[in-house]
């Protein structure tokens, strides 16, 4: 949750950030106030910020069919889910932890996390585990919840009804009597599990649009993401100017949100392949090389000081549309950017930033970029802050 709890000023009222000065469309030669709709009405007072538009990542119904044919890996290994729960429970400062746990599968993870005292919430999106997770809760004493939905899938933008395993999360959250804290204090609950393999940038982005908007499961604080991640995935996340061929806008975006810990390392065949009856299923020939890779298992906690004056729930997604524009062309000068974005003067940002004309956007550590969204978002000296053209409009919202 986020507002006034979270350390801003009451003062800051919409008009500061999304008011004439927020974004405007450059078109044939007029500049025009870009439309904020229902958000304008709205203060940065707001306990609960309602969703912004952003990219519709529903599916329809031939692709939901498709993805719930597609195989699944879980943990099966007694020895790795008793060595996730040790890490997990390392630092323990309360008698118990909650742990949203997504797809546990045949809930060897979660039963090693039970014995450690945490209480346990399984999504399972497949009908097969079900049975076999509520008997577990049975013996458990109330430390498991058994509920048939797809942590991937909360919140769906596409609209339409909502059957199993699609849920809202204000509804599951309700349901499990877990309420909202301030977004400066600790972490609400724990997510646990595996990013769907061959649809990883897909979650990562949909996360990131969730968490920089405050809505979803963020809507209820800075909660904890540990999940296993491919090898390759988790080399764009945590790239910077050291490796520039792996760096990119999603880079950034995350280490400017969250703090981003390796965990554990693990060979792709120590889990186990379930097909879509729940049969254990024999690695295809075209996964070898797969399975030579290696899952990560990481900690993402969302900065305590993520938001500020200058970037907020509210303005995030010109944060985005900017770092899109700068990776477009990786290899221009960071001024000619700047340039086509704002008004403000390239130059004086530059300098404000302690960055010379001939920096690259390759050359740019994420806190710089944040640092720099902010310098050109306080500048008072100009009543439109942000300019784009409508081909950059329309991929604003690209998610890419």
């Amino acid at each position: 949750m986020w507002g006034p709890v979270a350390g801003l000023p009451v003062r800051l009222t919409l008009s500061a950030v999304a008011g004439p000065g927020r974004f405007c469309i450059l078109g044939s030669g007029a500049v025009m106030q870009k439309d904020v709709l229902v958000v304008s009405r709205r203060t940065l007072s707001d306990s609960l910020p309602q969703p912004l538009p952003c990219p519709d990542f529903g599916e329809s119904s031939s692709c939901l069919s498709k993805c719930r044919l597609e195989p699944r890996r879980y943990v099966t290994s007694r020895a790795l889910a008793e060595t996730l729960a040790r890490i997990l429970q390392r630092k323990r400062k309360k008698p118990y932890q909650l742990f949203l746990e997504c797809n546990p599968g045949p809930g060897i993870l979660t039963q090693a996390l039970l014995e450690t005292g945490a209480r346990v919430v399984a999504l399972e999106s497949d009908r097969n585990f079900i049975p076999h997770l509520e008997s577990l809760g049975k013996k458990m004493n109330g430390q498991l919840e058994v509920v048939h939905c797809d942590f991937f899938k909360l919140d769906p933008r596409s609209g339409g009804l909502l059957r199993p395993p699609i849920m809202m999360s204000q509804m599951l959250f309700q349901n499990l009597g877990i309420e909202a804290l301030p977004w400066a204090a600790g972490v609400p609950l724990k997510v646990i599990g595996i990013f769907p393999i061959k649809s990883e940038r897909k979650a990562l982005w949909k996360l990131l649009y969730d968490l920089y908007s405050c809505t979803s499961i963020y809507r209820y604080g800075r909660v904890e993401l540990n999940m296993f991640i491919s090898e390759k995935e988790y080399q764009k996340l945590v790239a910077n100017p050291r490796n520039p061929s792996l760096y990119q806008a999603l880079s950034v975006l995350w280490q400017v949100a969250c703090n981003i810990k390796l965990l554990h390392v693990e060979p792709w065949s120590s889990f186990d392949v379930y097909d879509k009856n729940g049969q254990l299923e024999k690695p295809k020939h075209r996964e070898s090389e797969q399975i030579q890779q290696n899952l990560y298992f990481i900690q993402m906690t969302p900065h305590r000081n993520l938001f500020t004056e200058n970037l907020t729930p509210i303005n995030y997604d010109v944060f985005f549309h900017m770092l899109k524009q700068c990776f477009g062309k990786r290899n221009a000068r960071l001024v000619d950017h700047l340039r086509s974005l704002s008004p403000v003067d390239a130059m004086d940002v530059l300098t404000q930033a302690r960055k010379n004309d001939k920096v690259k956007t390759t050359s740019m550590y994420p806190q710089d970029f944040k640092n720099l969204f902010e310098i050109i978002e306080c500048s008072k000296d100009y009543t439109y802050k942000w300019v784009c053209n409508d081909i950059m409009e329309e991929q604003n919202c690209g998610g890419k």
